[in-house]
């Protein structure tokens, strides 16, 4: 199976990379066939799920389609001649609705579906499908949780057991410069009493467990490749992708072709710059009447650190070195329980130095004297890097489409001065999930966006809405602004600043000095290969690649010319590397897929929008922990 590719120059070790496929179980002759997102779940719980929700006799067929594609991964695949006027049919399962992407946002919507059920006394079939090996395995995030949404979704969590064990208790703002750090009062937004350190992959997996306890069908290794349409153009699910293609795009002897998946409604629930939900928004307008969606990259590590320098509850987040006053960003670090620390540092994709990496100022950031400290005997063990939404109030898409409606993170929440976002995509699946029942019920005109509007959400972004467009004018500027925001305006400033799109405010390469970054000491620094074999992400080195280049001139007669290829920096992975043209004795872009972490990066901050970052197949790509 694919392991991360050298890029010229690099060292890389392995550690912590072993058993990189986290796949789902394969099918054992004398055992239950697992498909569920843990071990533990086997076909028949699927097709007790299914009894309430149309029948064990469909409920099992569907367990068995999905099993049988399971049971084809990771076989040789030589190639093989299909008739270019064979047909191919694909399976069908029809659901009531059908949500992509198991995250906090869909997995709390098919929660409250079912919940809206039981309550109305009806029956109703869902099924949430997840790109990961697993749920959680594509889950990142700090994560400092706030539980409004998860008191309302499930009031009993501590009864049940959510995985929320270490309950936020101090709280220190820091300004850094290269060589010191001041205290600095920790503004009201990032005040963390009542919420918890969590992993938010963990969170998930516990909430697929209650999702499943509803009777929900949760299919994870299984990536929705493509939208479904009727004649009227009206969304009617999804298709998964085909298994068993090769590089040339030809099928193998294990080919497999993809799943449709068919819903009376459809919910996209896929995360930032969610593949599918790009299509969609440009297929409806749906941003039409809202500022363009603006992001950041996060990139994470987790550690075991010493115990003497461990202080559980505690939160952290700095301001300042390393980046320059130009550049929106910081960090955060986490004591959770065991030991463990997260450490993690943001970057606005506004930036605007091609020069500039996030994951070289990350490691960078880590050698401060007022952090390192933290590290120093422990070890890492998990690294990870994802976009996260920073537009906020302004960006809101209209969220209802014929046939479905886009919620969580695919429209984006994220609450940029809390620096939380999971309470409010949890919400936000709430009430799209009671938007979508009230239209299985009769009622065509409800709305995921009315909803939302008259939901806390609304109130609570709006407040906040002005405080990270203000930090356009520097580090300085923006601090006293939200100062001013949130002491006099309280968030009711009579007027609203404006978002811009990322990926055009890059300066050419000559009119920005390069950046020269210390080389990682490998003990509290990595370089990046080494660290990507801590996300333990794996591709199937055989599947096309699923990063696409619109123009492959582009990559060389603008990147590269005009930028200097800033996609081989703002990459946390090494996915793109410069390299020699043996051919025409010039340059040309090569695209390492196999690296990938599916963070989104290079398709948001592209400064000629030419890479597209479509779904690879299910079950590739990093397989987090505990992140």
């Amino acid at each position: 199976m694919g392991r991360p590719v050298l890029a010229a120059g690099d060292a890389a070790t392995d550690s912590g990379a072993a058993n990189r496929s986290g796949a789902i179980s394969p099918i054992a002759s004398s055992a239950p066939i697992s498909i569920c997102h843990c071990s533990s779940a086997s076909a028949w719980s699927i097709a007790a799920a299914g009894w309430v929700s149309g029948g064990i006799g469909q409920a099992y067929h569907r367990a068995a389609v999905f099993a049988a594609i399971v049971y084809n991964r990771g076989k040789t695949s030589p190639e093989v001649d299909v008739p270019e006027n064979e047909v191919v049919e694909r399976e069908r399962m029809e659901y009531d609705v059908v949500i992509v992407g198991a995250g906090p946002s869909g997995l709390s919507a098919s929660i409250r579906l079912k919940q809206l059920a039981a309550e109305a006394g009806r029956e109703i079939s869902v099924c949430v499908v997840e790109k990961g090996s697993e749920v959680g395995a594509h889950i990142l995030s700090g994560a400092v949780f706030e539980p409004r949404a998860l008191n309302e979704l499930l009031p009993d969590w501590k009864e049940k057991g959510a995985p929320l064990n270490t309950p936020a208790i101090e709280d220190r703002f820091l300004l850094l410069s290269e060589r010191k750090a001041w205290r600095l009062p920790t503004p009201p937004q990032m005040h963390n009493h009542g919420n918890y350190i969590i992993s938010l992959g963990n969170l998930c997996r516990w909430l697929a467990t209650q999702a499943e306890e509803l009777g929900v069908e949760i299919y994870p290794g299984f990536a929705a490749a493509e939208v479904l349409y009727d004649e009227t153009d009206r969304v009617v699910g999804v298709a998964t992708g085909d298994m068993g293609i090769g590089k040339d795009g030809q099928p193998t002897a294990n080919y497999t072709p993809g799943v449709e998946l068919r819903g009376r409604e459809t919910l996209f629930a896929e995360g930032a710059r969610g593949s599918l939900t790009k299509t969609l928004v440009e297929r409806f307008h749906l941003r039409a009447d809202c500022d363009p969606q603006t992001y950041a990259i996060g990139i994470k590590e987790l550690w075991e650190i010493d115990p003497e320098q461990h202080r559980p509850g505690l939160v952290v987040h700095t301001v300042g070195w390393p980046l320059d006053n130009r550049t929106y960003g910081g960090s955060f670090l986490y004591h959770l329980e065991g030991n463990q620390v997260s450490v993690g540092f943001v970057i606005g994709l506004d930036y605007d130095n091609p020069y500039l990496s996030p994951f070289e100022e990350f490691q960078r950031f880590k050698t401060h004297p007022a952090i390192r400290h933290f590290f120093e005997g422990g070890r890492r063990v998990a690294y990870g890097a994802r976009a996260l939404n920073e537009g906020g109030f302004q960006s809101i898409p209209r969220m209802d489409l014929p046939g479905g409606a886009l919620t969580g993170c695919a429209a984006g929440f994220v609450n940029v001065p809390k620096i939380k976002g999971s309470h409010t995509a949890m919400k936000s699946g709430m009430v799209a999930a009671e938007a979508i029942f009230a239209r299985l019920s009769g009622n065509e005109t409800a709305s995921a966006r009315a909803e939302l509007e008259r939901s806390w959400v609304w109130d609570e972004l709006y407040r906040v809405r002005n405080i990270r467009p203000s930090f356009r004018l520097g580090m300085w500027a923006g601090l006293a602004y939200s100062a001013l925001d949130t002491y006099v305006f309280r968030g009711r400033a009579p007027w609203t600043f404006h978002n811009h799109s990322d990926y055009d405010q890059l300066a050419r390469k000559d009119a920005m000095p390069p950046i020269r970054y210390p080389r990682p000491d490998g003990k509290i620094s990595f370089d990046r290969l080494t660290s990507v074999s801590f996300s333990f992400t794996n591709h199937d080195e055989g599947q096309p690649a699923h990063l696409k280049l619109r123009d492959p001139e582009k990559a060389i007669s603008i990147n590269y010319r005009l930028y200097d290829s800033p996609e081989q920096r703002y990459c946390p992975a090494g996915v793109y590397e410069i390299v020699d043209d043996g051919q025409s004795g010039g340059k040309r872009l090569q695209i390492n897929a196999q690296n990938c972490v599916h963070c989104k990066t290079c398709d948001i901050k592209d400064p000629g929008q030419n890479i597209d970052w479509v779904v690879p197949e299910g079950g590739g790509g990093p397989n987090y922990p505990n992140m």
